[in-house]
This record gives structure tokens, C-alpha cells and sequence, in this order.
């Protein structure tokens, strides 16, 4: 095994997506030469040349039409949106087209790509660069929406949407894009789409949340156990449509307490979502109101007050507390 960042894990499975079929293409702005925003795509044109690590344009339009083209040729296209806040110009190829060329020609036509951007807070960037929108995506039929929480995840997640036969989403966390490292196995390594998992287990409360926010709600999680004696199981959704609901109510039911995090706003957010399936799965096993802890409903703040907008271990805490004490 190796020790890898989110960074380099995305890499490796692109590396080895290319490596293992032709047909796999990468496509986007500087993702050849300047080796992409994050450097994401470092040394993947040196290896495997322009016809398919292809630099684009900035038109994000243009990027995901070429895409579905591919998709309908028989290609594998892996789009890259450099930031999450740039890819609404391409937002009506990916609602009118992506997600509905299955239905469209009654299972003739699959389109089977991936968009890859970089989404949400925690890096101090100016205006559209740190917005976290994944609930446009999860609300759109057709389409699926996948968050890795870190670089394991985020490799084996990715090599499974690539050769899924089904569009995917693909949201990158860039807090966490070199935050930490985990151990990552040399052999290539898949994870089912729509599958959760368990990241703590516990029996007294149950956290729910995904993406860069699972860091935090660990260590919310680590406090409740160290300072109040309560033992919180962490639930890390992975994917958010198709969102795994057994997951969900297997934890709740044991536990019979629940609090959502996420740091998209409040309003209609993915954690309305998962409130409404614990209530419609789960109701009579509460044992108190569910809570939430997310962003706010408001444009993303400018760097100087970010933290004061993204939920963190305190706010976490803190919701736990007043679930407890019910």
C-alpha cells in the first residue's frame, strides 16, 4: 500500500482508467499540458498523449457536449469542470442530454461519462470557487451523484463511475485534496455507487454527513465519547443519488437519535433529504427530533468569515448535545 493524498489517489485512478481501456478519454481545461488547477492530471499527457488526455477550451458547454458525443460513440469521457461554480454554463447539456439519453432512446443509448469538479469551502477562495450545489445534481433523474470523504474512497468510487455504464457526477472535496493521506492499496480497487459506510460505530446517536464534512463529525464524534461518555456512530453517505437508505435506517433504528451535516444551505439541502427518509422509514424508533447542521442560506461568504460559515466539530457537537438531552 501507499500513502496518498485525494490528489494523487484521483490521479492513480485515472491513471489506471486510461491504462486499462482505450476508450477511456479525459477532457478539460489544462488538463494536459498545465496538469490541471490542482494538478490532478500530473504526467497523464506524457503517458498517454493528446489524442486522449485532451485539452479544451474554456466552455464548459462545449466541454460536456463533446463528452455526450464521445459517450454516444462508444468512448469512456472523463470531463473535468476546473471548479464546481463554473460548470452552470454546461448545466443544460448535463439536464437536457446526460441525464436523459437512456430514457430518450429507450436503453439504445446509454452515456456512460463522468463530469469530475472540485466543489465547496474550506480553502479560502474568492466568489463561485467554494459553493457546495450537490443537490442540483442528486434532484435530476438520470444522473448520479458521487462524494468521496477521502483518498481511498475517492479512488475506488471513481474507477467504479468511470466504467459505470450510467452518468456520474463527480464531486471532489478540495479541503481535503491534500489534508491528509491514507493507506491506499497498489491493486486497483472499486467501491459500489450508492453504497454508504460506516465510519465509526457507535449506538447512542447516529451522525450523518459526507465529503469534507466527515473529518469534523469524527472529531464531533470523538469528543462526545471523550468528554460526555456517548458513544455516536458516524454514517458517510458516499453517494448522494442514489442515496443507500438502508444505510441510514439500519443506524437510526439502532441508535434512535440523528444529526445531518452538510455544508450546502439549510434550505432543500441533501440533508432535508435524508430527514425525510428517516421519517418515513423510521419514525416510530426516534427517540428525539432530528437535527441539522449545515451551511447557511445565504452566497458563500468571501474568505474572511468562511469558517464561520462551514459546520465544524463545536456546531456538531452541540446539535448532538440537544438531541441527547430530549
Amino acid at each position: 500500500m501507499a500513502q496518498l493524498n485525494m490528489v494523487s489517489a484521483v490521479n492513480r485512478a485515472l491513471d489506471e482508467a486510461l491504462r486499462q481501456d482505450d476508450r477511456v478519454v479525459l477532457l478539460g481545461q489544462d488538463i494536459g499540458k498545465d496538469e490541471g488547477v490542482f494538478r490532478v492530471t500530473a504526467d497523464l499527457l506524457k503517458r498517454y498523449g493528446e489524442k486522449r488526455v485532451i485539452d479544451t477550451p474554456l466552455a464548459e458547454g462545449a466541454i460536456v457536449g463533446g463528452a455526450i458525443g464521445m459517450a454516444l460513440y462508444g468512448l469512456i469521457p472523463v470531463a473535468e469542470m476546473q471548479f464546481s461554480g463554473f460548470f452552470y454554463q454546461a448545466f443544460h447539456q448535463v439536464e437536457q442530454h446526460v441525464s436523459r439519453f437512456r430514457n430518450r432512446t429507450r436503453g439504445r443509448f446509454g452515456m456512460g461519462m463522468v463530469i469530475r469538479m472540485p466543489y465547496g469551502g474550506g480553502i479560502r477562495a474568492i466568489e463561485h470557487h467554494s459553493e457546495s450545489r450537490e443537490a442540483y445534481y442528486a434532484h435530476t433523474p438520470g444522473i448520479q451523484m458521487v462524494i468521496p470523504s477521502g483518498p481511498r474512497n475517492a479512488r475506488a468510487l471513481l474507477l467504479e463511475s468511470i466504467f459505470n455504464p450510467d452518468p456520474v457526477i463527480f464531486f471532489e472535496p478540495k479541503e481535503i485534496y491534500r489534508k491528509f493521506k491514507e493507506e491506499v492499496p497498489d491493486e486497483p480497487e472499486r467501491m459500489p455507487i450508492g453504497k454508504a459506510r460506516v465510519a465509526r460505530e457507535g449506538s447512542a446517536l447516529t451522525l450523518i454527513s459526507y465529503g469534507a464534512m466527515i473529518r469534523p463529525t469524527l472529531e464531533a464524534a470523538e469528543e462526545l465519547a471523550e468528554t460526555d461518555g456517548v458513544s455516536a456512530e458516524v454514517v458517510d453517505l458516499l453517494t448522494v443519488s442514489p442515496m443507500d437508505t438502508e444505510t441510514i435506517t439500519a443506524s437510526v433504528e439502532k441508535t434512535g437519535r440523528a444529526v445531518v451535516i452538510h455544508e450546502g444551505p439549510r434550505t432543500c439541502g441533501i440533508g432535508a433529504e435524508v430527514v425525510a427518509r428517516i421519517v418515513e422509514n423510521s419514525l416510530m424508533h426516534l427517540q428525539a427530533p432530528i437535527r441539522r447542521v449545515t451551511g447557511f442560506d445565504v452566497q458563500f461568504p468571501y474568505f474572511a468569515r468562511e469558517r464561520a460559515y462551514l459546520p465544524n466539530a463545536d456546531r456538531i457537537t452541540h446539535a448532538a448535545r440537544d438531541v441527547l438531552a430530549f
